[in-house]
């Protein structure tokens, strides 16, 4: 019984691992590492990849501010970079991360749930931060009912 307690108190201690990755590592998976952190707290660790990473959107950035989120730090990393890694969950938030993400042994599950690239370059800025918002609050909801499920 002691035995069983002690493991208990240890794994309490010890933050789940997710690892967000989509293709540029640019906006969805960097709002959803912004999310999940928040949402979490210390419940959590948080990372975020790209199997092409482009550096962090500055419309990405602006629109977690406006809902109390600084992903302003965040940066833009490869996953190569997290291959030997261990994580509780991956999850990919783009179909193309999804088909070309390579396989992660120290992956205990894995989700998959895409969302729209924001990201259009034809749009005006007006246009862009719009679908920005929608993402991030789809995002967002997703990522609740996600931690809800892992973490009980």
């Amino acid at each position: 019984m002691r035995l069983w307690l002690d493991y208990r108190s240890f794994m309490r201690r010890v933050p789940f691992r997710i690892l967000v990755i989509c293709t540029g590592n640019r906006a969805r998976s960097q709002m959803a590492h912004g999310w999940l952190r928040r949402i979490a707290g210390e419940h959590v660790e948080v990372c975020s990849a790209g199997t092409e990473p482009k550096g962090v959107h500055p419309i990405a950035i602006g629109v977690m501010s406006e809902v109390g989120i600084d992903i302003s730090g965040h940066t833009s990393d490869h996953i190569d970079r997290y291959a030997e890694e261990d994580f509780d969950l991956v999850l990919t938030v783009c179909d193309a991360a999804k088909e070309s993400c390579p396989v992660l042994p120290g992956a205990r599950r894995t989700v998959h749930r895409s969302f729209e690239d924001p990201d259009y370059p034809d749009l005006s800025e007006d246009e862009l931060t719009q679908l920005f918002r929608r993402i991030r609050d789809e995002i967002g909801e997703y990522s609740r009912s996600l931690l809800d499920e892992v973490l009980g």
